[in-house]
């Protein structure tokens, strides 16, 4: 596979975006590995899904396979 400027651009702009989202989870969740968060909320948004869509994604992804679950409010 190919890398290009573009390429690593919009990736580092996913990223960038990635971890703005992740600070609402960080703020609440218990302690967990950040890059599961990051990972689940990629791959949603690399399918497509809106950043609220992604961010319910990971924060789902971390309850229902990695046991972090945030308190309710």
């Amino acid at each position: 596979m190919a890398t290009t400027d573009e390429t690593i651009a919009t990736r580092a702009d996913l990223l960038h975006e990635t971890s703005d989202r992740h600070e609402d989870f960080q703020a609440v969740a218990p302690e967990h590995n950040w890059w599961d968060w990051y990972a689940a909320y990629m791959v949603a948004r690399e399918a497509g899904s809106t950043p609220d869509q992604a961010a319910a994604a990971a924060t789902r992804y971390m309850a229902e396979v990695k046991h972090i679950v945030v308190p309710s409010a």
